[in-house]
């Protein structure tokens, strides 16, 4: 087992985790900063649904705000599991130190900001943006909304990269049975959060595209962590540890 501090160094975490300990004079425990992320989002929710009557929002943003508070306990998890067992560098570094979970959630932040100001507009008579907000969207309510939209897309795009990296990680590296099952655990972290964003499903059985997304999404996630899993089940031994 390793040693390491509880608080890692900047540069070996996800920038989440950056975020939550770099401001200044804030030392907030874990599930303060959790609440504060829960409460804040969903109290400018309600608020703001309150003084626009934008209701049917409203229902659907508090269900991100529940997906995305989630992530961030996932990824909590998923990185105190990972730190508390020896890992090889290499892997430690593609996890946390490459910020490619930005990349993906960028990537997705993108593609869902393309869909709903663009494609949907163009395909549908009314779109999705019009049904949730009327004919002419509040300002701060439409901001509210792509704030909230881009911190489930982090989430998501750190699960992306964690299962990506778990597969790499499980194909590269053999482990004795007692890392095995660290692994395994954190694997199952990511792949219960990839599920968990089902919910999200009752609110786009209209949209053709991103019902087939999340789909996607979380079958991808689903048969990447079983192979992963399996290959740590199948390649740990209890001698002869590789590492890189």
């Amino acid at each position: 087992m390793s040693s390491e501090s509880p608080h890692p160094d900047y540069g070996e975490t996800w920038v989440y985790e950056s975020i939550v300990g770099a401001l200044p004079g804030i030392h907030l425990p874990t599930w303060a900063a959790l609440a504060i992320q829960l409460v804040v989002f969903e109290v400018a929710v309600v608020a703001m649904a309150w003084y626009y009557d934008v209701w049917n929002a409203a229902i659907a943003a508090t269900a991100v705000v529940f997906v995305a508070t989630i992530g961030s306990i996932e990824m909590l998890r998923i990185s105190t599991l990972i730190r508390r067992i020896d890992v090889p560098p290499t892997y430690r570094a593609l996890l946390f130190s490459s910020n490619m979970e930005v990349v993906l959630s960028v990537l997705a932040y993108i593609a869902m900001l393309t869909h709903l100001f663009v494609f949907d507009p163009q395909t549908r008579e009314v779109p999705l943006v019009t049904t949730l907000f009327g004919e002419e969207p509040p300002v701060l309510v439409v901001y509210l909304t792509l704030l909230i939209l881009w911190d489930v897309s982090y989430r998501i795009g750190t699960g992306w990269w964690a299962s990506v990296t778990g597969l790499w990680r499980s194909l590269r590296f053999r482990f004795d049975p007692e890392t095995a099952r660290v692994f395994q655990r954190a694997d199952l972290e990511t792949w219960g959060f990839g599920v968990l964003q089902l919910v999200l499903v009752p609110f786009v059985l209209n949209q053709p595209v991103l019902l087939a997304a999340l789909i996607a999404h979380v079958v991808a996630v689903t048969v990447v962590t079983a192979v992963s899993v399996t290959l740590l089940q199948v390649r740990s031994r209890k001698a002869g540890v590789t590492r890189s």
